[in-house]
């Protein structure tokens, strides 16, 4: 089923999949008949639509974020950056099953990705709403650097992708409701609160199994995702943190401030 959806190269097709898939994995859960978790291979790289087209980060066009080009800008970056979880989490489900894990770390990312393709839907809506559409603008080509410099190691991607990369969606949400707000955008609005509100759980599966793994192999929780981010994520955190929605999903300062370009505040240490 997660290989089904990363095969799938048309954002509504692949997202409509991907609620389906979610829809059965839930149903059978509830009636108390599991799937069977199964093994496949995925592929390196999910199946993409021909538009957008992808480019370097330092050939996407920049715009001025106030005006309503910039604003439109931003929302293709939002559904690409959408489709590009909804991937992230099938392709988790599909690419570590050698590593023994409880039905709930499936429950959790079944569910993230059956949200990632509302939320891409609902971006896609708004884009809609404004006579333009996913593919109509450039992409950032370097979305899925995190999940091929992971590919083999379950730790590293929880660390890299739901801990540092979904947790800086946390941190720049609230400007941008702020600034479609002013615009006067509110079916935009709506739909970040919604992403920003969910988010937050996405975040937190990334910390509760990242926390397992490491009490199951007697690891020390902040040493190792230091060291794991250190390895994987390419460059340093930024801030300013949304210090209040990380610690609600269960990252605390002293976890991401050290691997800061700043100075960390003392209790972060």
């Amino acid at each position: 089923m997660a290989v089904e959806v990363l095969t799938t190269a048309d954002g509504h097709a692949k997202t409509a999949l991907s609620r389906r898939n979610a829809a059965a994995w839930f149903a059978a859960r509830d009636a108390g008949a599991p799937l069977p978790i199964g093994h496949a291979t995925p592929p390196d790289r999910p199946a993409r639509p021909q538009k957008p087209d992808l480019l370097d980060p330092r050939d996407v066009p920049r715009r001025r974020p106030g005006s309503e080009q910039g604003r439109l800008a931003m929302l293709h970056a939002v559904a690409h950056i959408e489709l590009n979880a909804v991937d992230l989490h099938w392709d988790i489900i599909a690419r570590f099953t050698d590593t023994d894990m409880p039905l709930g770390f499936y429950d959790d990312w079944v569910k993230s990705a059956d949200e990632e393709s509302r939320h891409f839907n609902m971006i896609c809506d708004s884009l809609e709403a404004k006579h333009s559409f996913y593919g109509a603008l450039p992409a950032h080509a370097g979305m899925w650097r995190a999940a091929e410099d992971t590919a083999d190691n379950l730790l590293g991607r929880l660390a890299v992708v739901p801990m540092v990369l979904e947790a800086r969606g946390l941190d720049v949400t609230p400007g941008m409701i702020a600034l479609f707000e002013k615009a006067g955008d509110m079916q935009t609005v709506e739909a970040l609160r919604v992403i920003y509100a969910e988010e937050v759980g996405h975040v937190a599966y990334g910390a509760k199994w990242f926390n397992f793994l490491c009490g199951r192999d007697a690891l020390d929780p902040k040493a190792t995702f230091h060291a794991q981010v250190r390895r994987y994520f390419h460059g340093a955190l930024k801030p300013p943190f949304n210090e209040e929605k990380r610690a609600e999903a269960g990252l605390p300062p002293d976890f991401y401030w050290p691997l800061s370009d700043q100075t960390p505040p003392p209790y972060a240490r």
